[in-house]
């Protein structure tokens, strides 16, 4: 049992994750102007909200007790901390930083959700198919956030 309790901390570890994100997305996606950018957050907000579920039922499936919601400590810890601010600014680029300051956090739980030899075949493959998104999502707000910084004003690449 002490395998399983460990595999539901760790699912319950990138739930907080996933919850986190679809929070600061959705926030995010309220405080940008540009319909591309706010189409895209929403959509990354969708994503970990799925995301949260899938997991949250694969905890239930091992007789645990799912996580709910992001927490505040957890927050502080993901990278999410600051997008209120960026967006009170009106910053998108400041927007987009927040963005992927909170998905290298995510990346990196991943990655350490990853590195537990004691995932079943069934889990670990849900988490490397999560991760493989949260990583392109990562990586597509970094290169937006590239393309802002270099050019003052992002081209209109959300969408691409």
């Amino acid at each position: 049992m002490a395998d399983n309790d460990n595999v539901i901390s760790v699912l319950n570890n990138l739930i907080e994750t996933c919850k986190d994100g679809q929070n600061g997305f959705q926030t995010a996606a309220e405080g940008v102007t540009r319909s591309d950018f706010k189409s895209l957050f929403y959509q990354y907000s969708q994503q970990r909200a799925q995301f949260a579920g899938e997991l949250q039922a694969e905890v239930l499936r091992l007789g645990g007790d799912p996580e709910q919601a992001g927490s505040v400590a957890a927050t502080l810890h993901r990278g999410w901390i600051n997008i209120k601010s960026a967006v009170t600014g009106e910053d998108e680029n400041a927007v987009l930083a927040e963005c992927e300051r909170g998905e290298d956090s995510a990346v990196s739980n991943y990655k350490d959700a990853l590195a537990d030899a004691n995932l079943s075949a069934d889990v670990r493959a849900i988490i490397e198919r999560q991760y493989a998104q949260v990583q392109e999502a990562h990586d597509r707000v970094r290169n937006l956030e590239r393309a802002t910084d270099v050019g003052g004003r992002a081209a209109n690449t959300a969408g691409a």
